[in-house]
């Protein structure tokens, strides 16, 4: 209908004329209250920010020393975080004389990638910053089906 026939029948009704999707060809309008629509649109964006869970940065830190079943455990606790949605930052902190020896660090690090792989995706390389050594970690593409395949797995045996 014509812009000026839209106006005439908003003004008759008492209501106004509002444009729902003006990327439309051509754009689509209400004729409806506007108080009333904002109200309802901030009403829906409230909902949507609830249901959207932040995503926060976690860390892990490790040592060039550190012991098998350590890093086991430690590896346990980052794809625990991974898999809950968060990302992660593992970083190995160097003590001493042990700076001289980053590559120890970096070989560490690498294993965790490694490890990691299928729940992980690395973000940002190995840093060095001062006596640390830190990469970031976030989900994984294919975190959300992981468990379900799991527990399809789990109930064919049965």
């Amino acid at each position: 209908m014509p812009l000026l026939n839209a106006l005439e029948t908003a003004r008759k009704a008492g209501l106004d004329l509002v444009e729902v999707a003006p990327t439309a060809v051509p754009p689509v309008c209400r004729v409806t209250d506007y108080g009333k629509y904002r109200y309802e649109q901030t009403k829906k964006e409230k909902i949507a920010r609830k249901s959207q869970k932040p995503s926060e940065l976690r860390e892990i830190r490790l040592r060039p020393k550190i012991g098998e079943h350590d890093i086991e455990f430690k590896v346990r606790s980052i794809r625990k975080f991974l898999l809950d949605g968060d990302k992660v930052r593992v970083t190995v902190m160097f003590r001493g004389r042990e700076i001289s020896h980053a590559d120890l660090g970096w070989k560490l690090l690498q294993r965790v990638i490694q490890t990691l792989g299928e729940v992980a995706v690395l973000e940002k390389q190995a840093v060095m910053e001062g006596r640390r050594m830190f990469i970031i970690l976030a989900p994984g593409a294919t975190q959300k089906s992981k468990p379900k395949e799991m527990q399809d797995a789990k109930t064919k045996d049965s």
